[in-house]
């Protein structure tokens, strides 16, 4: 035992010290900063969209206001008279290939340098959507480079109409500096924000958190040392109520502990004495049994009531060592004739068929029961012993006192019934049912039988409950389902060759 108490102490120091030795790059804090930075990177990518589909638009507005600028002064000088070199320094300047004005529905051709054999994509400015304006973006932005655009619209005011035929070279190169520069921006947003999230979590939440994990581990290696409660503050959030909860759960887990302690020490002290009590008992039966043989009267009307005490006394102490046992074996469960374990249990009780107590075995001789046999002769020794006690008590000699086991079966669950025409349990040892030192019927009794008999029927799957108890009979019920069978275990019996 102190071996493995050894072995459980070190196992939870080593998992204290490996919690306590947990990294920073893999405690919640970095977790939660990761995590801040990832989200704030998408929302700065949902923002981007919109952003660089403006952008783009912006460019282009620029560049056609531009170009209904130098249409007016084309107009104005006569264009078709500029010399070659002077249209296609215009043209150079602003990146295009020609400049065209629509008046009156009529096109005029200002500037020209070199028209491209096609255009690729036209792009009315003033009726491109939301959803348009940010896909073109993203192709201009992923694809673009080796287009033609024909951009056309109005500007300010003016009733005319200007188009405007250039490559998405510069656009492009445009956009993706303006990404880069948004990118660099939204990172160093993003861990700005996530950083103060940090901190700021990690002092209100992880912080706590973190004292109240240490407080767990600390208090489980020694819950008898006081010092190792968790220290309450005064906050007022779910936190706080977190850590006055613990600290009060540990308190109250701490005097349990105690008491358990006190109990243990005291429930071992009793079966050591009641393990010498019970031998020098039986002693003292040997000595009734030869006080019995003398011839003396007063001896004899004495030896009756010395030999109830002393079975009392050694039925006593039989209970409390059998109770006392730190577990009952797991019952070893066969198919049993109850008839019969009837019949033992009777013969274990010592009823005479002559006796003041009628005995009534009301199994069916064919009846079986899947149980362990030797439990369940236990079982029903300490529920017919407490008839037997009860009915005692009665000494008028008109008063019927019978007990009787009948059982029945429903499907696979069996039943069994003991019935006595004793005067019933009182009221608080029906409130009682089945606690140790608790629910004894009687004057002096220990309510151990019934608590054995209630584990050794639990441990069966099933259930022992009073179904009655008024004077004049008393009826309990134990019931036990059968064991469940395995599907593959009853494949496998009937591939057996008979």
């Amino acid at each position: 035992m102190m071996d493995i108490q050894m072995a459980d102490r070190t196992t939870i120091e080593a998992g204290t010290d490996t919690l306590h030795a947990v990294p920073r790059g893999r405690g919640l804090s970095a977790k939660l900063l990761v995590l801040t930075a990832i989200f704030v990177l998408l929302a700065e990518i949902l923002i981007f969209l919109p952003s660089i589909a403006n952008f783009r638009l912006r460019w282009l507005e620029e560049r056609l206001g531009t170009a209904a600028a130098v249409s007016v002064l084309l107009v104005q000088d006569n264009a078709p008279n500029l010399p070659r070199e002077v249209q296609d320094e215009v043209l150079r300047s602003m990146g295009a290939k020609a400049i065209a004005i629509r008046d009156g529905g009529v096109s005029r051709l200002l500037v020209v340098s070199q028209m491209p054999p096609q255009v690729d994509e036209h792009i009315d400015l003033a009726n491109v959507g939301p959803l348009e304006a940010m896909r073109d973006a993203l192709d201009t932005l992923f694809f673009g480079g080796q287009r033609t655009l024909r951009v056309f619209g109005h500007v300010g005011e003016s009733e005319k109409e200007f188009e405007l035929i250039i490559p998405d070279v510069r656009l492009r190169k445009a956009m993706l500096t303006y990404s880069r520069n948004v990118a660099i921006l939204a990172l160093l947003i993003s861990l700005f924000t996530a950083t103060l999230v940090f901190y700021a979590i990690d002092r209100i939440m992880i912080g706590p958190i973190r004292g109240m994990t240490r407080s767990m581990l600390d208090f489980s290696q020694a819950p008898d040392d006081p010092s190792r409660i968790i220290a309450t503050s005064n906050r007022a959030d779910e936190i706080g109520v977190a850590e006055r909860e613990l600290a009060g759960m540990q308190q109250r887990l701490q005097r349990t502990l105690g008491e358990q302690k006190h109990l243990a020490d005291l429930g071992l002290a009793v079966s050591k004495i009641n393990h010498d009590m019970r031998n020098i008992l039986a002693s003292a039966q040997l000595m009734s049994d030869r006080l019995g043989m003398v011839k003396d009267p007063t001896v004899q009307s004495l030896v009756p009531k010395l030999v109830r005490a002393l079975n009392r006394a050694v039925s006593y102490s039989e209970g409390v060592i059998t109770y006392g046992r730190t577990q009952e074996a797991p019952p070893s469960r066969r198919r049993v004739r109850l008839y019969q374990t009837v019949e033992d249990v009777q013969g274990l009780l010592g009823i005479e068929p002559e006796g003041s107590v009628e005995f009534e075995n009301l199994v069916d001789p064919n009846f079986e029961i899947d149980a362990d046999s030797e439990q369940l002769v236990r079982v029903l020794t300490n529920l017919c012993r407490n008839s037997l006690q009860a009915m005692a008590a009665d000494t008028e000699s008109a008063i019927v006192k019978r007990l009787t086991i009948s059982a029945e079966r429903n499907g696979s669950v069996s039943r069994i019934l003991v019935t006595d025409t004793g005067p019933g349990l009182p009221q608080k040892a029906r409130e009682n049912l089945f606690s140790a030192f608790r629910g004894s019927a009687r004057s002096g009794g220990t309510g151990l039988g019934l608590a054995i008999a209630y584990e050794l029927v639990r441990a069966h799957g099933g259930t022992l409950e009073l179904v009655e108890s008024v004077g004049g009979r008393t009826v309990f019920s134990i019931t036990i389902p059968d064991q469940p069978v395995r599907l593959e275990e009853a494949r496998n019996n009937l591939r057996r060759p008979a």
